[in-house]
């Protein structure tokens, strides 16, 4: 994990565990993963500089949540 700069053009989704209550907003950029990383950040502080995980870091946390 870490964090990188330069994602702000990026295209934001946001998760869809989040809801439509504005409480815990996750968004990552799914075309930034073409690149090998992928961006995540709190929506309700876009201005943030979000943290960036590898592909397979982050294709293996989601694959955990999946499967609980």
């Amino acid at each position: 994990m870490s964090t990188t700069p330069g994602v702000t053009q990026a295209d934001w989704v946001k998760s869809s565990y989040s809801g439509n209550g504005g409480g815990s907003c996750v968004e990552w950029s799914p075309s930034s993963a073409l690149h090998g990383t992928v961006p995540v950040r709190d929506s309700k502080q876009p201005g943030l500089r979000p943290l960036t995980f590898s592909t397979q870091t982050w294709t293996a946390f989601t694959s955990a949540l999946r499967h609980g």
